[in-house]
């Protein structure tokens, strides 16, 4: 695949103003538009006269130079520091032909550092978890190594690679009160969209799971979370990834700790769920199991 052909269609398409993008916008914009090969165009004068530095830096990284066809997806995220200002990667991102035959995808980033990267918005969002989530990140890195050197690598994975992999694609964080958890479990949506509704202001929702990113680029009803439910001491993403790091374990992971939510459900995350119809499609939102 040339660079940026299918990709670029793919990136232009993502609407970085969406609600449940807001934790990603300020990270993912500039390397979208980077990667669109729009970076000179739109942004870079003003980022060369006023550079965006961390605690501690002494100069700002150089940009990289606007690619006439736009660049790898590899490169856009290894370009992050210089295009969003923000820390470099715990990882190298380089292409997926990287991968050597044989070798496990997690063995890999775990033994090299560097993490194999296709064309397109499934890794695209992937790399932006590593750069916003590095803790989880490798935490779940970790994880998965840890199984494949006690299991190795079957045709059917083992409960617990199950779970983190369902993390990894479609986990999303919510702190919440008590009452809003218990019906989200329950998969008491009435109550959780109807007497609970306000309780969502005293919410924080991120998502996490690269998957589940790419397929809200196109949002459909259906689309649903696996979420999580974080118990950080503030809604900082540096704090919820460190709690979230810490609070990872292949056990836990292996018994499923999810609640499930259609995410347009979310209040203020799409036009036409003020309406208390938009919950009743059964076939979205489901009935709990007898």
């Amino acid at each position: 695949m040339a660079h940026g052909v299918v990709a670029s269609s793919e990136l232009a398409a993502i609407n970085w103003a969406a609600p449940w993008l807001q934790p990603w916008c300020k990270l993912g914009h500039p390397l979208a538009t980077y990667s669109l090969g729009g970076w000179a165009a739109e942004g870079s004068a003003q980022v060369k006269e006023e550079p965006a530095k961390r605690a501690g830096d002494t100069e700002q990284s150089p940009l990289p130079p606007s690619p006439r066809r736009g660049p790898s997806c590899a490169d856009a995220l290894n370009a992050a520091p210089a295009l969003a200002g923000c820390p470099a990667a715990t990882v190298r991102f380089v292409s997926q032909s990287d991968l050597p035959a044989g070798v496990a995808y997690e063995s890999y980033i775990f033994d090299s550092n560097c993490c194999p990267t296709r064309e397109g918005l499934h890794d695209f969002f992937n790399g932006l978890a590593w750069l916003l989530f590095p803790l989880t990140k490798r935490r779940l890195n970790h994880l998965h190594v840890a199984q494949i050197a006690q299991t190795g690598i079957q045709p059917v994975r083992g409960p617990a690679r199950d779970g983190l992999t369902v993390f990894d694609e479609n986990a999303a964080f919510l702190q919440c009160p008590d009452a809003l958890w218990d019906a989200l479990v329950a998969k008491d949506w009435n109550r959780l969209f109807g007497p609970l509704r306000p309780l969502w202001a005293q919410s924080h929702l991120v998502l996490f799971g690269h998957a589940l990113l790419e397929k809200l680029v196109y949002p459909r009803k259906p689309i649903t979370a696996h979420v999580y439910r974080a118990q950080a001491a503030t809604h900082s993403i540096a704090d919820l990834d460190a709690w979230m790091a810490a609070d990872l374990s292949a056990e836990r992971l292996a018994s499923k700790p999810f609640a499930h939510l259609p995410v347009l459900g979310v209040p203020g995350w799409w036009p036409d769920n003020h309406v208390p119809t938009f919950y009743g499609d059964a076939s979205v939102f489901r009935a709990p199991r007898a």
